[in-house]
């Protein structure tokens, strides 16, 4: 039987912080299932006020990520009385930062989010990988940060768009059975390039899923399990004649393969620089 709870998550800013912690927590728990009530841009006793009556209305815990001494203390007052526990889920990290650095926090709710240099890269590297999904542009790949390749279904593009959100520009190229790959994939020089694998059966499984989706005849080679496994050894061989490091995403989130390949990036820049 799974568990269900109300989960308020409440912050001054967008709320991606405690949104991201909280459910990186609630995974940890099997047959846990929270009910996510989100309240962003929370920044005056008023907006609390009305926090507050949600959360009487349905009990429930409450996560936290606000600076404003004033507001918060509103918010764990009012939590104190329906006798609901409220988290604070930052302040262990800025009393830590805070006695590491000898510095006080500065108390502005979403400086995080402030539209500096960085921002505008990720909004660049977000453009490009659009631009550059499943093999769309090859014109300029020698201005990528990494490119991607792998048979359809390997996560390329979730994986592209997760790396754009940390500011590396992603282009990624399919390999299909039969087609050349463009010989603008094999000339540029500056990017890293990553080989993405997945077991042949997850493969099937995920294809026919998607054919399912878009109500599509299943009787393809799209979907049988030797023409998949040769696609998938052909593409690993691919991958070895070229010397490119590879990734297998069977087991993998979109997450854990994009740290891996922002350390195989890491090295190639040290390795080219």
């Amino acid at each position: 039987m799974t568990k269900e709870f109300n989960l308020h998550l409440v912050s001054d800013s967008t709320g991606e912080t405690v949104i991201t912690v909280a459910r990186a927590g609630i995974a940890q728990f099997d047959d846990i299932q929270a009910k996510e009530y989100v309240w962003p841009l929370v920044r005056s006793r008023e907006m609390v006020t009305e926090v507050l009556a949600a959360i009487e209305k349905n009990p429930g815990m409450v996560l936290f990520t606000m600076v404003n001494t004033d507001v918060r203390k509103t918010l764990e007052a009012g939590c104190c009385r329906l006798g609901i526990p409220c988290i604070s889920i930052l302040d262990p990290v800025f009393a830590a930062l805070g006695l590491y650095l000898k510095a006080e926090v500065g108390h502005r709710p979403g400086r995080q989010h402030m539209l500096d240099a960085e921002y505008f890269e990720r909004i660049a590297a977000m453009e490009y990988a659009l631009s550059h999904d499943d093999g769309q542009a090859t014109r300029d790949l020698e201005s990528a940060d990494v490119l991607l390749l792998g048979v359809s279904r390997t996560s390329k593009s979730p994986t592209c768009i997760y790396l754009a959100n940390r500011g590396v520009r992603a282009a990624n190229v399919p390999i299909v059975a039969g087609v050349e790959l463009p010989p603008e994939v094999l000339a540029a020089k500056g990017p890293l390039k990553v080989g993405l694998t997945k077991d042949p059966r997850r493969l099937v499984q995920i294809r026919r899923n998607r054919l399912k989706s878009l109500e599509i005849d299943e009787d393809t080679d799209y979907i049988d399990f030797d023409k998949v496994t040769g696609e998938v050894t052909a593409a690993r061989r691919l991958f070895a004649e070229q010397g490119w490091p590879v990734i297998d995403v069977t087991r993998r989130s979109v997450e854990e393969t994009a740290a891996a390949i922002i350390q195989l990036l890491k090295t190639h820049r040290e390795r080219t620089a």
